[in-house]
């Protein structure tokens, strides 16, 4: 049992939840992904489709934020709609964005803003992607656009880039993500693309809506050694984190996105280890990665600490309140070492399109009807709502 007297988080600490543009809106087929999925041998299990129809349903989405007694809700933009091609933007795709984020202000939430989620638009690929040198000043260019258009009153935080080693370690080494390709070199070369492309784009964001608070959000594991693995954990976590850690002097805070550890042996990354409950996704069931995480970028970085995704994707709704409920344990140890962590968003809002997974891995506070669309909370969304309302980490409901 949680004692709520001594289990509050600080005043000021912030609730919210996540989606991303191409995984939740539907009909994304202008950009990067849309193409992948629909090529063979991709890998991918299925399309994204009509997603959630959340391009059309997001007024339900924001009734959901606030059902849920969150205080801010993080959203993507999506870079092919705004500028569907070279140098052609679409005012009414940023108006959509800004009509969002004035709903979501109306409803008391504030809206946290993504400025690249993953995907990029198909001009953009064809030219040769994050591998073309100009790529980076081109998503500050558009980092810039949408920032004027959306302005400094609109938003409450700006993240640049979501993980970034995500995209560069999938795409260009594990071959899952778009392009497919599987090339060390390659991806080296992405990865200080997207360093490049994040200063240039904190500095557009500060340009262009000024007094925004602008960081970058980075996937993070708990990084485990394992029968002399030592050297290559090093070696993976320096590619993998350590230098976009390094390029975050300046920000105003740093996002953390921990769902699990790495166990890596002498010859790198390890399975599961016996015993560890394993999830849909493949990865252990390691809520604690959560405080690891934190400690690790606050260390590295000196930044205040947004944790901007954490979850579970499981079809067990007990096995996620536990997930989150022991996650959070973790963060109030991190608070009560004097750590600046400022607020906890849970991944994600609603069950999506789990990228190179298709529909299968369910993260959501709230199911999706693949055919009506219609959005069905779950006790997890109830009980974590309790949570953002009281401030507090609450007792996890009995087992169902």
């Amino acid at each position: 049992m949680t004692d709520t007297a001594t289990s509050s988080f600080p005043d000021g600490f912030t609730w919210g939840t996540a989606t991303a543009a191409h995984q939740i809106e539907g009909g994304n087929w202008n950009n990067d992904w849309w193409q992948f999925e629909h090529t063979a041998g991709s890998g991918t299990k299925e399309p994204s489709g009509d997603a959630c129809d959340s391009w059309h349903r997001w007024d339900e989405d924001i009734d959901l934020v606030a059902r849920y007694h969150l205080d801010n809700y993080r959203f993507s933009l999506e870079w092919s709609r705004i500028e569907p091609e070279d140098g052609e933007w679409s005012t009414a795709s940023l108006d959509h964005y800004a009509r969002i984020c004035d709903t979501l202000i109306e409803r008391g939430i504030d809206p946290v803003v993504t400025f690249h989620h993953f995907t990029t638009p198909r001009w953009l690929a064809d030219r040769g992607g994050w591998e073309h040198a100009d790529t980076p000043a081109r998503f500050a260019e558009f980092a810039e656009k949408a920032a004027a258009h959306l302005g400094a009153d609109r938003m409450v935080r700006a993240c640049t880039i979501n993980e970034p080693n995500v995209v560069a370690f999938v795409g260009y080494l594990l071959g899952a993500f778009p392009p497919g390709a599987s090339d060390l070199g390659r991806m080296r070369k992405v990865n200080d693309a997207f360093i490049r492309a994040h200063r240039l784009s904190v500095d557009a964001i500060r340009t262009a809506a000024p007094g925004v608070p602008v960081g970058l959000t980075l996937s993070m594991a708990e990084w485990q050694a394992v029968d002399g693995g030592e050297a290559m954990l090093e070696e993976l976590r320096h590619d993998h984190e350590d230098v976009f850690l390094a390029a975050t002097g300046g920000d105003d805070f740093i996002g953390v996105q921990t769902y699990s550890r790495t166990r890596v042996g002498p010859k790198g990354g390890l399975g599961g280890a016996e015993g560890v409950p394993l999830l849909p996704m493949g990865y252990e069931f390691w809520p604690q990665a959560l405080e690891t995480t934190i400690r690790y970028a606050a260390e590295k970085t000196g930044l205040p600490v947004y944790v901007t995704e954490n979850g579970c994707g499981t079809d067990d709704d007990d096995q996620r309140i536990d997930y989150v409920h022991q996650a959070l344990e973790g963060v109030l140890r991190c608070l009560a070492d004097g750590i600046d962590v400022r607020g906890y968003t849970y991944w994600s809002l609603l069950d999506n399109f789990e990228w190179a997974f298709g529909y299968g891995p369910r993260f959501g506070l709230t199911s999706v009807d693949r055919t009506t669309f219609l959005r069905t909370p779950k006790l997890s969304a109830e009980w974590f709502g309790e949570v953002a309302r009281t401030n507090a980490l609450v007792d996890v409901p009995e087992p169902r």
